[in-house]
C-alpha cells in the first residue's frame, strides 16, 4: 500500500520549484484517478474500439453495449483510442490529445475531471513543460485490480489526501477513519444479523460523510465475506470536492451506480431525501463548526420540528458532531412488518457524551436519542487511533429496533487499552486495532449481558438522566449610608437618565446622610424614612420606583437581616440561587431535604426553573482509584535523586 502511494506522491519531485507545496494534491490525485481508470479498462481496450469500428457510417455504439464490452462489473467507458502509454507517442500533440482522451469517458466519469479542474491543470502543467513528464510518471504505475485490490486503492487515496493535507497544512476537521477502526464498527453493525446469510439478500449501505469511501467499501466487502450472494448498494455524500471525486471514481470501478455518490452539504443539501437504509456509517468532522449552515439548519429546526432530521434540539455552533448523529439516525430504516430496522455507527469525539446542561440543545439531542431506545452501545476506543488527531473518540452503535434483552438498555464498553502499537507512526496514529482486539470487542458487545464487568457495564436508559433544580435562599438585608453603598447607588442607570440638578440634589442628600454611615439597619420601613426625610431637606422628589431601586442598592445580605418579602412571600436572593443535579429516580423535594437544607435551612426550589437533562459520564463509570505512593517511598526515591547530583557535584569539583 504504502509503497504504491510512496511513489505516487514521488510526482513531487517534479512539480518542485514550478509548484508551490499546497498545489501538488491538485495535480497528484486526479492523475491517479486517471491512471486507475485506465489500468480498469486496459483489459477491455480493445473490444470497445473493435465494436466502435464495426459501426456503420460515424454513428457510435450505444452506451449499454459499451458499458457491456468495457466489462459487466463497470458502469463507465472511455471511446479513444488512447490510453496512459500511447498518449506519450505523440509529444507534440500531447495536451490535446490529452484532453480528448479524457473528453472520451462516460459522461458520469468526466464529472470526477470537472472538479478537479483537470483541463486547466494539463494546460498549466504543459505551459511549464512537464506534462509528458508527470504522464510518463503515471503511466509507471500499475493500478490494474490484479495487483492494487479496492481495498488497497482506498488505503492509497487515503495515504495521498493525507500527505496533501500535511503540505497544505490543512489538518483541521480531517480525520480519515483508520481501516480497523471501520472494520470494528462493520463488525458491530453486523453482529447477530441472523439473516444476513439469506441468498439473494440485499442490503443498502449509506455514509453522509463519505471522504473516499473507506467506509462504504470495507461494509461492502464485510457484507460479501458473510454472504457472497448479497447485493450491497453503497451511497454517500461528500462536501470536499477532491476527495469526492476520488470516492466516486472508486465506486465505479467497484460497478456501483455513479449516482449512488453526490457531492453537497449533508446539512443544507441532504441527497436521498426520500430513502432509508440497512447501515449508517459515519465519521463527521470533530469539533467544526457550522456556522455558514446555521440560517438552514435553524429554519429546518423551527419549521418542520420532528418532521425534519433536527426537531430534538441544537447544539452550540462550534460543534456540528450531533447534527451528523440526529441526521445518521434519520436515515435508519423504520421496522414496518417485515422491513428489517436500521442500524448506525458514528464515530464522535467526547464532548457530545456531557456537553451541555440540563435543557440546552446538546443535553435535549441525548435526551431524545436515549428516549427513543435509539443508542445501544458506545464503544471507547484508545487515544491515537486517527492520523491527525490524539483525543479520545467513541463509537456509537445504533438501532432502529432493538432486540428484547437490549430494550432500554444501553452498553458502554471500554476498550481504550484494547489496541497494539505501531511500528511507525503516521501522523498522530501510534496505535492500531489488532485482528484479536476487534474480535474481543465484537464477544463483548454480543455477548453483553454476561460480558466482563471490567470492560462492560450494562445501564438503563434512565440512569442517564437528571433534573436539575434551582435552589433559592431568601433575601435577607441590612441597610447603611456607608461611602461604597451610595456610589453604588448614584451609579444606577435610572439615576444617570436625571437630570442634573435632580442628580445634585441626590448626591447632596446621600452625602449629608453618611455622617451614620458606620450604623446599620436592619429595619427597611424605618432605613426608608430616613432616605425619604434626606430627600425632603434637599426638596427632592423621585419615583416611587427610583426610591425602592435605591434603598436596594443601599442594602446587602445579612443572615441576621430583615427578610424581604414581595406579595406575601420571601424574595429569592440571587446572588445566593444555586443549582443542583437530580438523579432521575430521586424525588427533587426528598432530595432538597436529605442533601440541601441540613445546611441551609431556610432554602426552597423554584420549581418553574427545573429543567430535565441527559449525560452519559462514559470515563466516570469506569474510573479505577489508585492510591498515591507511600510518603517512605516517595522520601527514599528522592534521598536517591539527591544523592546522585551530590555525587556528580563532587566530580565536578573534583
Amino acid at each position: 500500500m504504502f509503497n504504491h502511494a510512496s511513489f505516487i506522491w514521488s510526482a513531487a519531485d517534479l512539480l518542485r520549484g514550478t509548484y508551490k507545496q499546497h498545489e501538488y494534491g491538485d495535480i497528484i490525485l486526479p492523475f491517479t484517478v486517471l491512471a486507475r481508470l485506465d489500468a480498469v479498462l486496459a483489459p477491455t481496450k480493445e473490444a470497445v474500439l473493435a465494436a466502435i469500428a464495426k459501426s456503420p457510417g460515424d454513428s457510435v455504439p450505444s452506451a449499454p453495449m459499451l458499458r457491456a464490452r468495457a466489462g459487466h462489473n463497470y458502469d463507465f467507458f472511455n471511446v479513444s483510442q488512447h490510453n496512459l502509454k500511447t498518449l506519450q507517442g505523440d509529444p507534440d500533440n500531447l495536451e490535446q490529445n490529452l484532453r480528448d482522451y479524457v473528453l472520451a469517458f462516460s459522461p458520469n466519469v468526466r464529472e470526477i475531471f470537472d472538479k478537479y479542474k483537470f483541463e486547466e491543470t494539463v494546460a498549466l502543467l504543459s505551459a511549464n513543460d512537464l506534462l509528458l513528464q508527470i504522464l510518463q510518471h503515471f503511466a509507471k504505475a500499475n493500478l490494474h485490480p490484479d495487483n492494487v485490490s479496492n481495498e488497497q486503492m482506498g488505503h492509497i487515496f487515503e495515504e495521498l489526501i493525507r500527505k496533501f493535507a500535511e503540505a497544505s497544512n490543512e489538518t483541521a476537521g480531517e480525520h480519515f477513519t483508520p481501516r480497523e477502526v471501520v472494520d470494528l464498527m462493520v463488525t458491530l453493525l453486523l453482529t447477530d444479523e441472523t439473516d444476513l446469510m439469506t441468498p439473494g439478500i440485499t442490503r443498502s449501505v449509506y455514509d453522509p460523510t463519505a471522504g473516499t469511501g473507506g467506509m462504504l467499501s470495507t461494509a461492502a466487502d464485510k457484507i460479501v465475506s458473510h454472504n457472497p450472494d448479497a447485493a450491497v448498494e453503497l451511497l454517500g455524500q461528500e462536501i470536499n470536492a477532491a476527495s469526492y471525486a476520488i470516492c466516486k471514481a472508486d465506486m465505479v470501478v467497484k460497478g456501483q451506480p455513479i449516482e449512488n455518490i453526490v457531492h453537497g452539504n449533508t446539512l443544507t443539501n441532504p441527497a436521498f431525501e426520500d430513502r432509508q437504509f440497512h447501515y449508517g456509517l459515519s465519521n463527521p468532522p470533530f469539533g467544526v463548526d457550522w456556522k455558514k449552515e446555521k440560517a438552514s439548519v435553524d429554519r429546518e429546526h423551527q419549521v418542520m420540528g420532528h418532521a425534519g432530521r433536527f426537531g430534538p434540539g441544537l447544539p452550540r455552533v462550534s460543534d456540528g458532531s450531533l447534527l451528523f448523529l440526529m441526521h445518521l439516525i434519520s436515515k435508519l430504516q423504520e421496522p414496518k412488518g417485515d422491513q428489517k430496522a436500521g442500524r448506525g455507527a458514528i464515530v464522535l469525539n467526547g464532548s457530545p457524551l456531557f456537553t451541555g446542561g440540563a435543557g440546552s440543545g446538546e443535553s435535549n439531542i441525548r435526551k431524545w436519542v436515549l428516549d427513543n431506545d435509539y443508542l445501544e452501545a458506545i464503544i471507547g476506543l484508545p487515544t491515537d487511533m486517527f492520523y491527525n488527531t490524539g483525543i479520545s473518540t467513541y463509537i456509537w452503535v445504533l438501532n432502529k429496533q432493538k432486540e428484547p434483552a437490549r430494550k432500554r438498555k444501553v452498553q458502554l464498553i471500554d476498550a481504550t487499552q484494547m489496541f497494539r502499537k505501531m511500528r511507525k507512526s503516521v501522523g498522530s496514529k501510534r496505535k492500531e486495532l489488532g485482528t484479536d482486539d476487534i474480535k474481543r470487542i465484537a464477544e463483548i458487545f454480543s455477548n453483553f449481558e454476561s460480558a466482563d464487568s471490567e470492560h462492560s457495564k450494562i445501564f438503563n436508559v434512565e440512569d442517564f438522566f437528571y433534573r436539575t433544580i434551582t435552589v433559592e435562599r431568601p433575601l435577607k438585608l441590612n441597610y447603611a449610608f456607608s461611602p461604597e453603598r451610595v456610589e453604588r447607588a448614584l451609579a444606577l442607570k435610572a439615576v444617570t437618565k436625571l437630570n442634573d440638578d435632580d442628580r445634585s440634589r441626590l448626591r447632596v442628600a446621600l452625602s449629608a446622610a453618611q455622617i451614620d454611615d458606620g450604623l446599620v439597619s436592619t429595619n427597611r420601613q424605618q432605613f426608608q424614612a430616613d432616605l425619604m426625610k434626606a430627600f425632603n431637606q434637599q426638596n427632592l422628589a423621585l419615583k416611587p420606583a427610583l426610591v425602592r431601586a435605591l434603598v436596594s442598592e443601599l442594602g446587602e445580605h445579612d443572615d441576621d437581616g430583615e427578610l424581604v418579602a414581595k406579595a406575601g412571600k420571601p424574595e429569592a436572593n440571587t446572588a445566593l440561587r444555586d443549582t443542583e443535579n437530580v438523579p432521575w429516580d430521586q424525588d427533587i423535594h426528598d432530595y432538597l431535604e436529605r442533601e440541601v437544607k441540613p445546611f441551609v435551612p431556610d432554602a426552597w426550589i423554584d420549581e418553574s426553573k427545573t429543567k430535565e437533562g441527559a449525560e452519559i459520564p462514559f470515563t466516570r463509570h469506569f474510573y479505577k482509584y489508585v492510591p498515591p505512593r507511600p510518603l517512605e517511598e516517595i522520601d527514599r526515591d528522592l534521598d536517591e535523586v539527591l544523592g546522585r547530583i551530590r555525587a556528580r557535584l563532587e566530580q565536578v569539583k573534583a
